[in-house]
């Protein structure tokens, strides 16, 4: 499988990483306030017109939670980019070799 954003390859949990450390920038947050706060990611696929986008729901609408929560945000956005780059653009999901 290979990085969407770069020339980095590998299975689907070394992507997976990969993206989460080196394109954590692609993955956007935001907080809309009105009559009640909305916080949701997302992030778009290179390939295509498809954005994986989720409203985030913490108890009790916390502000700070997008902040707090960054990195399990992006491994979530990331993970639905890859199951979406292997169902919609046939990228083979390796699977790491036996001990690795």
């Amino acid at each position: 499988m290979s990085c969407p954003f770069c020339d980095f390859s590998g299975h689907h949990r070394a992507v997976h990483a990969h993206l989460a450390t080196a394109h954590a920038d692609r993955v956007v947050t935001t907080a809309k306030e009105g009559s009640a706060l909305i916080l949701r990611y997302e992030v778009r696929c290179p390939h295509c017109d498809f954005t994986a986008q989720r409203v985030v729901n913490p108890r009790g609408r916390d502000p700070d939670f997008l902040d707090e929560f960054a990195a399990e945000i992006r491994l979530v956005a990331f993970d639905q980019l890859l199951y979406h780059l292997e169902a919609a653009h046939s990228e083979p999901a390796e699977q790491p070799a036996e001990g690795s």
